[in-house]
């Protein structure tokens, strides 16, 4: 199950809003719970027994931390559960990476059915790290109620896209929250905007992106190439974007707060600026949990550029188990090197339209590589942007219909801070008539999110590969 379906619209989402406000406060999470677990199995059946395993592995695993944190053991604890927490993810989502890459390098033949990679299961096992790396630093108390921590792990209005949730930021909501009526009426605009920006945005540009990215090398010309590329750009943006603030709305829907996801970043003047902006989440979850316990900018600088190298690596691998998702990440990483070691300094001197430019040509050209199925894919498709194409392409219109011609320029609106500064997003409007306008356009979106639903429309859902 899906935000963006008529079932979690019309049925799953009114049940559960219901059964939430009616149980007396001492059931609601046990609601929550109840509901997200279902969530999890509509779409991935028996597999919910492994989200099962990880909430009791880490809940013991914070209970045998918290009573070894004053002893010389509490870090071998710490890393005996991190590295089952890895060991889990290791096993369904790189199994079938590892097994082919050592054939290739090996010249072995191991063989390996195709291994199932459950939905979310990287969300759900980052926040299960930070909740171990959290209680072991003293960050956050130990929870002894299993449901608790089986509901931090499992919630799920961010269980599937994110955001990466943190313990230390939830912990008190979990344990006691209260939703007032602008605190519902915000979650309600929250959501529906996501939901828009999906529905409505995302998906069609998505469309155009698939059917570009489908094509060989001998049926595309450049234009059409750049095409491709500037709709997957504008679709993982307002895909990845609609689904945190859905999150973000549903959430503040049932009483918690979640963390902004996505700053803007298509408005970024270096790749430094971007990370800022982009997956915010994910972005300070490696910073945090990685990049500063490896030294971060307290060593050697060559160690600094190292470990910014490793960083990425695994943020590149994090996204799929792939070596164009590696050579995404490698590519991030390595600008930010460059930025670090001097060429930050100078965009910051240039003008603001040259670090602006600078900032979409590497993360389109990142772009390519992470919607290309392989990294073959990848250079031939960037060979056909930067050389040319096909001496007889397909036509430009027949993938720039005006429904794709109005997505990209709401596309292109939507990407600064339009909404911030007319106060879409505000929670107490500042008078009934901005209330009203903002009521009306909020129930516009909706209804035509819903038409577009009901006509069965153009619906991926990106998130299967992380």
């Amino acid at each position: 199950m899906v935000f963006s379906s008529l079932t979690f619209l019309f049925a799953f989402l009114p049940l559960v809003l219901v059964a939430y406000f009616v149980v007396p406060r001492v059931a609601k999470n046990a609601v929550l719970l109840a509901s997200s677990l279902v969530f999890y199995a509509w779409g991935e059946g028996e597999w919910v027994a492994l989200m099962l395993v990880s909430i009791a592995l880490n809940w013991v695993g914070g209970l045998a931390i918290a009573r070894t944190r004053a002893s010389g053991s509490g870090g071998a604890v710490l890393a005996v559960f991190v590295g089952l927490d890895l060991a889990l993810l290791a096993a369904f989502k790189y199994a079938n990476f590892l097994a082919d890459n050592a054939n290739a390098l090996l010249g072995t033949a191991f063989e390996l059915d195709p291994v199932h990679l459950p939905i979310g299961i990287s969300f759900f096992t980052f926040q299960a790290l930070s909740y171990l790396v959290d209680v072991r630093r003293g960050d956050a108390e130990v929870d002894k109620n299993p449901l608790n921590v089986a509901l931090y792990i499992s919630m799920f209005p961010q269980l599937i896209a994110g955001p990466i949730v943190r313990y230390h930021d939830v912990a008190r909501q979990i344990a006691e929250r209260v939703v007032g009526r602008e605190d519902f009426a915000y979650g309600v605009r929250r959501f529906v905007l996501g939901l828009g920006k999906k529905v409505l945005v995302a998906n069609v540009l998505a469309r155009v992106a698939d059917g570009v990215f489908a094509l060989g090398a001998a049926e595309m010309s450049a234009p059409l190439a750049w095409l491709g590329a500037v709709c997957y750009a504008f679709q993982i943006y307002f895909d990845f974007s609609g689904y945190s603030d859905m999150a973000i709305g549903l959430g503040r829907m049932f009483g918690f707060r979640f963390l902004e996801n996505f700053e803007h970043p298509y408005i970024a003047c270096s790749v430094q600026d971007f990370w800022r902006r982009w997956h915010i989440s994910l972005s300070t979850w490696f910073r945090d949990y990685l990049y500063v316990p490896l030294g971060g900018n307290r060593v050697a600088t060559w160690r600094v550029y190292l470990n910014l190298g490793l960083v990425f690596f695994l943020c590149g691998l994090w996204h799929g188990a792939a070596w164009n998702f590696v050579v995404w990440g490698l590519m991030h990483g390595t600008f930010l090197v460059l930025e670090r070691a001097g060429g930050g300094a100078r965009l910051a001197r240039a003008p603001r339209l040259v670090g602006h430019a600078y900032t979409l040509s590497v993360v389109l050209v990142g772009w390519v590589f992470f919607r290309a199925a392989t990294l073959g894919d990848a250079v031939a498709f960037l060979e056909v942007m930067f050389a040319g194409g096909a001496a007889d392409p397909l036509p430009l219109a027949s993938f720039l219909d005006r429904e794709v011609v109005l997505a990209l320029v709401v596309a292109a609106v939507g990407s600064v801070p339009l909404a911030a500064r007319i106060g879409l997003l505000r929670e107490k409007a500042e008078s009934a008539a901005f209330a009203a306008a903002r009521l009306a356009f909020v129930a516009s979106v909706f209804g035509a999110t819903v038409l577009y639903l009901v006509a069965g429309t153009y619906n991926p859902f990106i998130y299967f590969r992380f």
